[in-house]
Parts: C-alpha cells; structure tokens; sequence
C-alpha cells in the first residue's frame, strides 16, 4: 500500500475540461482540487482577457506557486489534484519541483471540439479562437510515459475512470 500523497495534474488546453475532470477525479480519491487559473496574477487575467497569450516569463511566478502548492499539500501528507494547463514540458518540469512523482492527465481534444465548448462559456476570462490557437500551437504533447493521454468526447465519468484504472490508483 502507498503511504505518500498523491499528487495528480490534470492537464490540456482551455476547453479540454481541466476544472471539471479534476473537480471528479478529486471527488473520487478524496482530495483537495486547485483550479490553477484562480492563482495567476491579476495583470495576468487581465492580458487574457484582452486577448493577448500569456508567455513563459507572465507564466514563470503562476507555475511556482503551483509547485509551491504541490510541495505544501506533499509535506502535509494530504492527496491533491490540480487543474492546469501545463502546455510546455519545461512548464510540467517546474511543476514536478514540488511534486516528484507527478501523476499526469492529459486531456487531448479536436480543435472543433474545443471550439464548441469555448463557444458555450460565459463568464470565464479566457475567450476567443486567437487565444485557442495560441495554446494549440504552444502546447507540447506529453510523451506516453509521462501522462495518461484521454479523449475529451469521453464521458467525464469514463476519463476518470479509465485514468485511475490505467494509473493503478485505488479510489
């Protein structure tokens, strides 16, 4: 049996599901669940939600105080899944600062299927098919022994599933 935390990330671009697959896969280990984009800056939304893609440096001090949060939630032994998008490798890489043994979903989509999904959004500061494509084209797709790669027109319910099933996780 492991003792140690678990420390999950549920990964993809905005659209794929992060909140609301994490929101699940917490539920069903009994974890905390961080939504990451309540922790960026707030110079950060508000380039966002003119438009304008963050870049690594507007990324850089986001991503370590989610390996910070990483780290608190290991040191405290409690279970913890984060939703983030984690586009870049390096970005992962930080993250895996505060949380070595990293367990990764990914959540892969068709650009149409993300389209549509944004399209359904009200209320969320990151809009519009310029800011989609930005992390279309800035995204990184992990290796398969890095994370569990899942198709978002699965059922929530089935990807969090499947993921516990395909990551040996026992809810």
């Amino acid at each position: 049996m492991n003792t140690s935390p678990l420390t999950l990330l549920v990964m993809g671009v905005s659209g794929s599901g992060k909140s609301h697959i994490g929101n699940l896969l917490a539920q069903a280990i009994h974890a905390d669940f961080i939504d990451a984009d309540d922790h960026h800056s707030e110079n950060s939304i508000a380039k966002m939600a003119r438009g304008e893609p963050l870049n690594d440096s507007d990324r850089q001090g986001w991503l370590m105080t989610l390996a910070d949060l990483y780290r608190d939630y290991r040191e405290q032994g409690k279970d913890v899944v984060i939703g983030c998008s984690a586009l870049k490798r390096r970005y992962r890489d930080m993250l895996r600062q505060g949380a070595p043994e990293l367990n990764i979903l990914y959540l892969h989509g068709s650009r149409e299927v993300l389209m549509e999904r944004l399209g359904g959004r009200s209320g969320h500061f990151f809009a519009g098919e310029h800011m989609l494509n930005s992390q279309l084209a800035d995204l990184e797709t992990p290796e398969e022994a890095e994370a569990v790669r899942l198709d978002i027109r699965q059922s929530p319910e089935d990807i969090v599933t499947d993921f516990l099933s395909r990551s040996g996780i026992q809810p």
